[in-house]
């Protein structure tokens, strides 16, 4: 498999920095936006997680010499248009399986080790959040 020009490096940690930003943004005001302690708790553990993969994905680009985009995913609205915690929270989830899937897809292609270490870390950091919001009752 070709490993990733830096243009092509910098459009996918773009990608995914819109898709984290939208993740954050949209579990922010989950975490406000429900009665539920438990359900609040569990949006800003996984919002905090969000913020921290921005963090990493921002000092990535910068590392390359790239502009982190200041975009916000379309994932951001498309949550924020679901009234139900339940139903949300699947979407949510389903919003984290596509992070996931685009990481395995990219991340044999990054010849820089450090990044593609720092990727897996997020991968997996992704699939413990889907299986903790998926054990967690609060899912229609």
């Amino acid at each position: 498999m070709e490993s990733f020009t830096r243009e092509e490096l910098l459009d996918f940690l773009n990608l995914m920095l819109e898709a984290e930003r939208a993740g954050a943004k949209a579990l922010l005001h989950v975490s406000k936006d429900t009665d539920r302690k438990d359900a609040s708790e569990l949006a800003k553990a996984v919002h905090l997680d969000e913020a921290k993969w921005c963090a990493m994905l921002t000092r990535a680009i910068r590392a390359l010499d790239g502009a982190p985009s200041d975009k916000t995913g379309q994932f951001y609205e498309k949550v924020m248009a679901v009234p139900e915690l339940g139903p949300r929270l699947a979407l949510v989830n389903r919003g984290q399986e596509w992070v996931v899937r685009k990481l395995r897809d990219a991340i044999p292609r990054i010849a820089d080790t450090q990044l593609a270490g720092d990727l897996t870390i997020m991968l997996t950091s992704h699939e413990d959040n889907i299986a903790i919001v998926a054990r967690s009752g609060l899912i229609d």
